[in-house]
């Protein structure tokens, strides 16, 4: 129960910087291009890069902070840095294949289920 607390407690803050992000970058650049998204997602790879190096390996950060940050603050963010660390994780494993393999399913697929959603509800209404 504990790990969930600290999940949703992070996830909560992740979402709600997220959102300010995204009302940011729409303000001072417009809605033509989603700027507020590739924001999120770069940003929140770049940190979940600091955050893994510095406090997972270097400074030893217990599982409770990992779960807290990574998967609490970091997922509520952005899910496309847990993406780019599991991308990461299996480069340094030299899994070059793998890598490969699941950066192109889970672009394409996660778009073709979104176009396949789409399509289903336009399909019932």
């Amino acid at each position: 129960m504990n790990a969930i607390l600290l999940v949703a407690s992070g996830g909560a803050i992740g979402s709600v910087a997220r959102y300010l992000v995204g009302v940011l970058m729409a303000r001072a650049f417009g809605t033509a291009f989603p700027y507020g998204t590739l924001t999120v997602n770069v940003v929140g790879g770049f940190l979940m890069g600091l955050f893994i190096e510095l406090l997972a390996r270097r400074f030893d950060g217990s599982p409770e902070l990992r779960l807290f940050v990574a998967v609490g603050i970091m997922g509520g963010f952005t899910t496309f840095s847990s993406f780019s660390l599991d991308v990461a994780v299996l480069w340094d494993r030299g899994e070059l294949a793998t890598v490969m393999l699941y950066v192109f399913a889970s672009v394409i697929l996660s778009i073709g289920a979104l176009f396949f959603g789409l399509w289903l509800a336009r399909l019932t209404s």
